[in-house]
């Protein structure tokens, strides 16, 4: 598994080549720790994932941190087993796991402010 991170003002993108799971999540979350504090906007792109367990869920759907409590998360680039896994989790618990919030923005390739 490879990142790559750019960073465009307040908004980052990490783009992700591999699969999502727990041997990955650790040095996934340091990477989107590493970031700079003056980032709001974090951009997952996932167009080279081709599987993510439930590890994804824990990446995308985990709290701000609290050092960056505005922080908001969106992702673009959904293959289909991943898309797969967010709807089911979507479907079995909505309120916990809000995909209208993860994917905001994601068609422009960056997070947007429009988004609640």
């Amino acid at each position: 598994m490879n990142t790559i991170t750019t960073l465009n003002g307040t908004n980052a993108t990490i783009a992700v080549r591999g699969d999502i799971d727990f041997d990955t999540l650790p040095p996934l979350r340091a990477t989107a720790d590493a970031l700079p504090a003056h980032v709001t906007g974090l951009l997952w792109d996932l167009n080279h994932t081709l599987f993510m367990d439930i590890a994804g869920l824990h990446l995308l759907f985990a709290p701000a941190p609290p050092a960056r409590p505005d922080r908001r998360t969106t992702v673009t680039g959904l293959r289909p087993q991943p898309l797969r896994l967010l709807r089911l989790a979507a479907e079995t618990n909505p309120s916990a796991f809000r995909l209208d919030r993860l994917l905001c923005g994601s068609r422009t390739g960056s997070p947007t402010s429009s988004c609640r």
